[in-house]
């Protein structure tokens, strides 16, 4: 029965796949090229990067919060869900219009505002239509999904750059893969009719009273592995001026920008699925606890990239990122789901380790900046390191014996609708 039910998911899992596939798709189209847009198109500081997109991640996890314990309150996910994706597809295309960092502040916090409303909502929705024992693998499909759209819009925003596109050409393109999220969202996402709850009015402290004792663990580990998540778009602006410094000219560094982000994607297309299918079966403490150690070596090997002069180091760097998604992003979403019994309140419980988190991505990009800006880049990805190490230490100091098996679990698996 396990084996026949871990074949055949429900198509909602698919059709949320391919929400996220086309959302990433614009997503990606434009992700890349954002460094030399603020650095070069906006003459905008390295600080005004880290300070632009931490406090648009930091709204990210804000929103979530809110929109997980909305969603388990209405009885309804989708809604949400048309909301965020709209928002954020109507952001991006705008992006061609902005003349300053007021302006782009403004529409790239919008666009994560988009984001945090509609993620919590569409985690629950694909754990509520899921058994217990598919829980790894429905959320490993929909980051692998999620990650094949980024690799569509990355590898065709590196084929326009190098044909001559400037970068707004590609913002304005991303509004094609946009409309087609919507659509999707519209006439392929089906849930099932819930009973809404009481109209109880939303408090973060009774949201932590309720959580789990297992929850509330594994978010304090996870709130000090956030602090070392600065920006990824510090990471490209890395690469960005060590590719400058190796001789290339600006357009040929803004050129590989996207390829680097794309290949990260190709890794993680290949892989991420099969982390969280594995960690059904082994554990999701054991995966995360290796994935956030890798995440440190990664880091490290970032401040020893900050000296490289050979474009290539930037190439194996991301090669190597890729694998840390492989390990991580299955099971940290499908372990909210294992230390949240009841499934009326999955929303909220989504929203709370994000919101938890979240809050910390702009002292985290700020912390990164600042210290780049002191003593350097090779430092902010020492020390960015160095809290990656400590929160994977905690993290299996919290956990000592946890395998966190699905299959051993004593909660009944939920019935798929």
């Amino acid at each position: 029965m396990a084996k026949r039910a871990r074949a055949k998911l429900p198509g909602v899992v698919w059709a949320a796949g391919w929400v996220s596939f086309c959302s990433d798709a614009a997503t990606e189209l434009i992700f890349g090229v954002l460094p030399a847009f603020y650095l070069n198109t906006l003459t905008l500081g390295i600080v005004w990067v880290g300070m632009i997109e931490g406090l648009a991640e930091t709204v990210v996890s804000m929103t979530k919060l809110f929109s997980g314990h909305l969603s388990d309150r209405s009885g309804a996910r989708k809604p949400w869900m048309l909301f965020g994706y709209s928002l954020s597809g109507l952001s991006k295309p705008l992006l061609a219009l902005v003349t300053g960092g007021v302006g782009v502040t403004i529409l790239r916090t919008a666009d994560r505002f988009g984001k945090g409303l509609r993620g919590a909502p569409r985690d629950a929705l694909v754990a509520q239509a899921i058994t217990q024992e598919q829980r790894g693998q429905a959320f490993g499909i929909q980051r692998s999904m999620d990650h094949a759209g980024a690799l569509m819009g990355g590898l065709l925003a590196a084929v326009l750059l190098l044909a001559g596109a400037a970068p707004k050409t590609l913002m304005l393109l991303s509004a094609v893969p946009a409309l087609a999220t919507v659509l999707v969202i519209i006439f392929f996402i089906k849930e099932p009719a819930r009973t809404p709850k009481p109209r109880e009015p939303f408090s973060l402290r009774q949201s932590w009273r309720h959580a789990s004792p297992e929850l509330k663990k594994y978010i304090f580990a996870a709130s000090i592995y956030a602090l070392s998540n600065s920006s990824d778009l510090l990471l490209l602006a890395l690469c960005y001026e060590r590719f400058k410094a190796s001789g290339l000219d600006d357009a040929q560094a803004m050129g590989l920008l996207p390829l680097l982000w794309a290949l990260l994607h190709v890794v993680k297309t290949t892989g991420v699925h099969l982390g969280g299918a594995i960690s059904d079966r082994v554990g999701r403490i054991p995966l995360l606890v290796g994935a956030w150690m890798a995440y440190a070596l990664v880091y490290a090997g970032a401040a020893l990239f900050a000296h490289a002069t050979h474009p290539a180091w930037a190439f194996v760097l991301f090669v190597l990122y890729g694998f840390v998604a492989i390990l991580q992003e299955g099971p940290e979403r499908a372990i909210v789901a294992d230390f949240e019994p009841n499934a009326q309140r999955r929303g909220t419980a989504y929203g709370l380790l994000d919101f938890m988190t979240g809050i910390l991505l702009l002292p985290a990009s700020l912390l990164a900046v600042g210290l780049w800006k002191a003593f350097g880049a090779d430092v902010a990805m020492a020390v960015d390191a160095a809290i990656a190490f400590v929160a994977a230490l905690a993290l299996a100091m919290l956990f000592p014996r946890h395998k966190q098996r699905a299959q051993s679990s004593s909660e009944p698996a939920p019935e798929v609708e």
